[in-house]
């Protein structure tokens, strides 16, 4: 019987000791292995002071709360991007704003000392649709300011810094010759072939000045394939349309300026990059012939790692089961290349 009881409480011990392995801690508190975590359109913000990385993702696809829907901007806190702690708030949508059916793709930059949230909101307000293409809404991207990258955000407007008549998405910061610009994405599903347009931003973010201009359509890339010719449908029907998606600039080490994107390549959602010929946002821009990936996944963005690591997030794959996934890549002044994967999936 001792020797019975002897192995149970082995079993026991060694159960327990796996279970801690599985959980892990990051300065105390409990996290969840990134693996585990569905999230879309990841943002990864490194804070120096506190060797944090914030990880802020589109929630409103039930992503969150055990599969129920949150309105509300929510960040992840990672040490190492693979252990995140569980999300918290950092701007709720108040009942009688706007914009309340989704919530998706927000950023956080750190511009002047403050930080400036730019997301994506939906609202039911209709927009006039031209014949044969997807119902139109109110789609913009609002700008908010707080004093942490934990929030409160507060709005600097009454509505969303891109045109209110535009079904307008993926807005980014970019500062360029000490002036802010917003660069962002006109949704396929009112002008049908996708396009990435740049407005200038007052000094405080506070409004655009100005009309935006066009940089380039989605169509212009040679890997570019339209939606409804590789069978992806939206909304049970099959549009003749080309995606724009998912902007992020990047100034390389020599002074070549390159955007990642996304959209639809020969099989599956990619990222592409274009090059800008002037070395200005304006451009004119040329686009790289391949694809940097593939594999369907998308929506781009480049940050520095606490160990001086170029390293691209991306969610994959482009359906109801994404995760991020972490790639160092390598700047050779004219393109970027990727060198291999962080850490697990």
């Amino acid at each position: 019987m001792k020797s019975a009881a002897k192995t149970s409480m082995t079993r026991v011990v060694i159960g327990f000791a796996l279970l801690l392995v599985g959980l892990a801690t990051v300065g105390g508190a409990a996290t969840t292995h990134r693996s585990e975590i569905r999230i879309r359109d990841p943002f990864v913000l490194p804070d120096t002071a506190t060797q944090t990385y914030y990880v802020y993702g589109t929630t409103t696809a039930g992503i969150f709360d055990g599969g129920i829907e949150r309105k509300a901007v929510m960040v992840f806190r990672t040490k190492d991007l693979d252990h995140w702690e569980d999300p918290t708030p950092v701007w709720e949508v108040p009942a009688d704003h706007w914009g309340r059916e989704t919530v998706w793709a927000p950023e956080v930059h750190r511009y002047r000392g403050r930080y400036y949230l730019f997301v994506t909101i939906t609202s039911k307000e209709t927009l006039p649709t031209p014949e044969g293409r997807p119902q139109n809404v109110r789609r913009g991207t609002e700008i908010l300011v707080a004093d942490s990258p934990l929030g409160p955000f507060q709005p600097l407007g009454r509505g969303p810094q891109t045109p209110p008549n535009w079904m307008a998405l993926d807005g980014s910061l970019w500062i360029e010759d000490d002036v802010p610009y917003m660069v962002f994405c006109h949704e396929w599903a009112q002008i049908m072939d996708g396009s990435f347009d740049v407005v200038r931003l007052a000094d405080d973010l506070s409004k655009a000045i100005g009309e935006p201009r066009l940089l380039f359509h989605a169509s212009a890339a040679p890997w570019v394939r339209c939606r409804g010719d590789i069978g992806e449908l939206y909304q049970g029907k099959r549009y003749h349309a080309y995606v724009s998606d998912g902007n992020w600039l990047h100034r390389t080490k020599t002074g070549t300026l390159l955007m990642l994107w996304s959209s639809y390549g020969p099989r599956k959602y990619a990222v592409g990059i274009a090059r800008s010929t002037s070395g200005s946002v304006f451009g004119p821009w040329e686009q790289l012939p391949e694809p940097l990936w593939s594999d369907d996944g998308g929506h781009p963005m480049l940050f520095t790692t606490f160990d001086g690591r170029l390293v691209m997030v991306i969610h994959q794959p482009n359906r109801q089961v994404e995760r991020a996934r972490f790639f160092e890549v390598e700047d050779l002044g004219d393109t970027l290349r990727i060198k291999g994967e962080i850490g697990g999936t």
